[in-house]
């Protein structure tokens, strides 16, 4: 959980706050009438600065099992105006390094990590996308005016069809990838956020390694790694966010009911997921486009990192007590993350298993026979041995 400072507006304001730090992850949270209490794996205070997020949250072990082949997801989630594009990629400008967010950082970390493994290289490929009115579209290709379609498979589950994806081979080349995706996606101005973004956005690299099967060097094992991060659109009420000021009423409230709408599935799918009665049931993800992509992340195969986002002031407590109860939900959720590898190579690495098995198996057989005939060898010397003084 990370918890924002007031805002200079809310100062003004003279807005009480209304969050307290026990400490041990609990969170207290003040409504006049009463007072509720969380727990959570790790609570970033108003004080927090970026490093602090970056080195305590978790996302330098995603990066880790993503090179290793694992596919991982960081996302922020809260309302609009609590913080979740700053802890993500920081300010718009990124010309401050001591601000930048997770995506910069890990960008750095990831470069770091890949000097120090042992493998054959690393292929690292881009690909940065929003979903903006429930219509996919490429930040790295704005000139595509064609909205992309979300698609299924059995061996890729839910994927973009025609997303443009390219090849990075520095942290400059990932640095240029985020910059352009910043500058294309859609945001706007209300009274919580200047720059409010407009659109959920997911940007990830698909990271392939080669490494030296451990019992064969002459085998080269690829592995399929991902890292996606995920910056979600604030859920809002337009009377609220003093939107209808900056923005033709109708657009406003056409994105607002888009992002509230998928926000809604979202949570049904987490509160669903969070249920051990329910979390093999029908889980709603094809309810929205943002839930289809977020399908494996949240329910299947890959490791995933949520950060919730929240304002402290009084004003905001029925958002921030909804936000909460949703983060309380996602950390019940359980996954089964499994090493992507090419099936031809997982078929090879099965049957090696399998000869081994049975060589151990035929040596162990092998023995038990020697061992037999040790022990009749012995018995019939013996018999040999009693004849002879008879």
């Amino acid at each position: 959980i990370r918890v924002r400072p007031l805002s200079g507006s809310e100062k003004k304001k003279t807005e009480k706050n209304i969050i307290q730090f026990p400490g041990d992850g609990a969170i207290w949270l003040d409504l006049g009438i009463s007072t509720k209490s969380f727990t959570f794996n790790v609570m970033f205070e108003p004080e927090a600065c970026q490093s602090d997020v970056f080195d305590n949250c978790g996302m330098t072990r995603l990066i880790d099992m993503a090179l290793n082949g694992y596919a991982c997801t960081a996302f922020a989630f809260g309302q609009t105006g609590s913080g979740k594009t700053h802890t993500i990629t920081g300010p718009p400008e990124l010309v401050q390094p001591d601000l930048h967010g997770l995506i910069p950082r890990s960008f750095q970390y990831l470069f770091h990590l890949m000097k120090k493994k042992p493998t054959n290289g690393y292929r690292i490929r881009a690909s940065y996308l929003e979903i903006y009115n429930e219509q996919v579209q490429d930040l790295l290709n704005p000139s595509q005016k064609k909205q992309l379609a979300v698609r299924w498979s059995k061996d890729s589950g839910f994927y973009v069809e025609n997303l443009f994806s390219i090849e990075c081979e520095s942290m400059e080349d990932l640095m240029a990838v985020l910059e352009e995706g910043l500058k294309n996606r859609a945001v706007g101005s209300n009274s919580f956020n200047e720059h409010s973004s407009r659109s959920h956005s997911m940007l990830t690299l698909n990271i392939d390694s080669e490494v030296a099967d451990p019992e064969d060097e002459n085998l080269y094992i690829t592995k399929h790694g991902k890292l996606t991060f995920v910056d979600l659109a604030g859920a809002e009420k337009t009377k609220t966010s003093g939107s209808e000021n900056n923005f033709p009423t109708q657009e406003h409230i056409t994105e607002s009911n888009n992002i509230n709408r998928s926000l809604l599935v979202l949570g049904n799918c987490i509160s669903a997921l969070g249920d051990s009665k329910k979390r093999n049931g029908h889980i709603p993800y094809r309810d929205s486009k943002l839930t289809k992509l977020l399908a494996d992340s949240l329910g299947g195969q890959g490791v995933t990192l949520m950060i919730a986002c929240v304002a402290p002031s009084g004003v905001n407590a029925v958002e921030t007590m909804n936000t909460l109860r949703y983060a309380k939900r996602a950390r019940r959720i359980k996954t089964k993350p499994v090493i992507k590898m090419d099936p031809r190579e997982k078929l090879i690495m099965s049957l090696k298993r399998e000869v081994k098995i049975l060589r151990s198996e035929n040596h162990y057989l092998r023995q038990q026979v020697i061992l037999k005939q040790i022990q009749l060898q012995n018995n019939e010397n013996m018999h040999l041995s009693n004849a002879y003084y008879i």
